[in-house]
């Protein structure tokens, strides 16, 4: 191995300016003096560089692309050996986990770390963990040979983040498969307008244009992988994550970068009488069609869930994160990552999210998984959660039948042309607003997302929906109702009525 010399390095003063302001590079030109860049290989056979200088964390890629070595070091993956070392209870088959090897990227073969166990040079998930070995790149052509990452998980979960990100103690890829995020709507994903949430690719250029990667100009559309989410390169955030979700600015929380679209009636769109991912703005209180003279304001109605008590919003619920012991030998089971996506999971009777899930099962703690409901101090227990949304969810549904029967009356096809409920005229009605209030009661073919996202709004606006359409076409709902005072007792419970 080539003797280490001091680090010596002419860099143009655009980089050099990144490195003393700690911004990213906008040139990686470097130029080397009394030094080779990079070290003979352990594993020459299979070309993984790894460390050039362990003592430093700096990685033999990092000699060149000064940028992305600056945000890595500061990842999880720049120590993954020493943390699977300090654990305690690591074992050697997690090694290859926390080091540079064949897992993670297109080998098959035993390779880095797995081939010659040198932990100074191979050690942590290092660049070439994912891009592959680098030694062709540096050593013959560095334009002809270029070692990019594939991001896909794939039908196998191999080649790529699950190679690792999987098994009982970390089954982010299993869970994930399960998800709605590893599905691919084709309609949507090649219309330009959607592509942007229902695309990978489209998803990823959203957050990083100039990233690199094998699927980047493939005709086949990418899921919602890990790399839309999570960036491989930086811990700007937390988890590595691309936008914060520790936060109750919509604008920023990422969840809400697609997870808020079609939130209000549209009436240009033939679409637009039912909603479209409406959740972040249904915690605010601003979803929903406001009938001209309710007692009910935008944005007034806002429940606990999107409270600034609930700092992280979406990803309390959606993403909690439990272990799971048999319930007879107190023996552990498996952790559960959240990556279902789901806030109330359906779970046998140890408490592990059933897989696959099925499509619906009893609203009870026994069920269904109420762990995401209590760490936020909304409720004390899984049983008082169940509660709530049960009375919640069967007021909801049936506020919504009785609003479906006065819109049958005013309109029986619901959808008609030249009748009050016709999405193709841009002609904005009291039937089209009522109805949209009723898809939202029931956005997802169920009372459960409206009613847990903010119950208390859902209930006033199918209230206020209802009194619209009783008053504009004479319709009366089948239990006559005094709305104001209906409507005045639920802004007593968030406390609106003051």
């Amino acid at each position: 191995m080539k003797t280490r010399r001091p680090l010596q390095l002419i860099v143009r003063l655009s980089v050099l300016g990144a490195l003393l302001t700690g911004l990213a590079c906008t040139e990686e030109t470097v130029i080397f003096r009394d030094r080779e860049p990079f070290n003979d290989p352990p594993d020459a056979a299979s070309g993984f560089l790894g460390y050039f200088d362990p003592d430093v964390k700096l990685t033999t890629c990092g000699n060149c692309h000064v940028g992305a070595q600056l945000a890595w070091v500061n990842t999880a993956h720049a120590g993954a050996l020493q943390t699977l070392v300090s654990s305690g209870h690591g074992r050697d088959f997690c090694v290859s986990c926390h080091s540079v090897n064949d897992q993670g990227n297109s080998l098959a073969g035993p390779a880095g770390f797995n081939a010659v166990p040198d932990s100074a040079v191979y050690g942590d998930v290092q660049c070439e963990s994912c891009h592959g070995p680098g030694f062709e790149h540096v050593s013959v052509d560095p334009g002809a040979s270029q070692p990019i990452a594939g991001v896909s998980l794939g039908a196998n979960n191999d080649q790529n983040c699950a190679e690792c990100h999987s098994g009982n103690h970390h089954p982010f890829a299993e869970e994930w498969a399960q998800s709605g995020h590893a599905n691919v709507v084709g309609f949507a994903a090649g219309r330009a307008e959607c592509a942007g949430c229902h695309r990978g690719q489209a998803a990823i250029a959203r957050f990083d244009p100039d990233a690199k990667y094998v699927e980047k100009d493939a005709a086949e559309h990418l899921s919602t992988t890990c790399v839309v989410c999570h960036d491989p390169h930086a811990a700007n955030f937390a988890g590595q994550l691309r936008r914060p979700v520790d936060t109750n600015d919509a604008t920023q929380h990422l969840c809400a970068q697609c997870h808020d679209r079609r939130t209000v009636p549209d009436p240009n769109s033939s679409h637009g009488l039912s909603p479209h991912s409406p959740e972040t703005d249904l915690l605010f209180g601003e979803s929903g069609w406001f009938p001209p003279n309710s007692t009910i304001q935008q944005g007034r109605i806002i429940a606990s869930h999107g409270s600034e008590g609930n700092e992280k919003l979406c990803a309390t619920c959606h993403v909690s994160m439990f272990e799971v012991t048999d319930q007879e030998t107190g023996e552990f089971v498996i952790n559960v990552v959240g990556h279902l996506f789901k806030a109330i999971p359906c779970v046998d009777a140890n408490g592990q999210p059933l897989s696959p899930q099925p499509a619906d099962c009893e609203i009870t703690p026994a069920a269904r998984s109420f762990q995401g409901c209590t760490v936020a101090g909304c409720h004390l227990t899984p049983q008082a959660a169940a509660s709530a949304l049960t009375v919640a969810s069967g007021e909801v549904q049936s506020f919504a039948d009785e609003l479906l029967a006065q819109l049958e009356q005013v309109d029986p096809g619901l959808n008609d042309a030249d009748e009050p409920i016709d999405a193709t005229s841009s002609v904005f009605t009291v039937a089209e607003g009522a109805y949209f209030n009723y898809n939202l009661a029931l956005h997802g073919d169920s009372p459960l997302a409206g009613s847990a996202h903010n119950p208390f709004l859902i209930r006033a606006l199918l209230l206020a929906s209802q009194q619209a359409v009783q008053n504009e076409y004479g319709v009366a709902p089948s239990t006559p109702k005094d709305y104001d005072a209906a409507i005045r007792t639920l802004l007593q419970r968030v406390r609106l009525d003051q």
